[in-house]
């Protein structure tokens, strides 16, 4: 369900195995310096942003990844 507060975003679990899928993550990122991981990550970020497809869902996320308080992972 949408509200004004969480707007258009998924907040709640959609994931089978999130340890699985956080695993995979810390392991594509295996054997690269931090200028590859931020590569990694900047290209990671673009293909899902791309996925997901929606400009509204992708700025929400934006603001709740940088601001823990409106809901994003701490």
């Amino acid at each position: 369900m949408t509200d004004a507060i969480s707007g258009a975003l998924r907040r709640s679990l959609s994931l089978a195995r999130p340890d699985d899928i956080y695993n995979a993550i810390v392991d594509a990122h295996r054997d690269l310096d931090d200028e590859q991981c931020r590569a990694f990550d900047a290209r990671l970020i673009l293909l899902l942003a791309n996925h997901v497809g929606d400009e509204a869902v992708i700025r929400e996320a934006l603001v709740a990844a940088r601001d823990p308080s409106r809901g994003g992972a701490e």
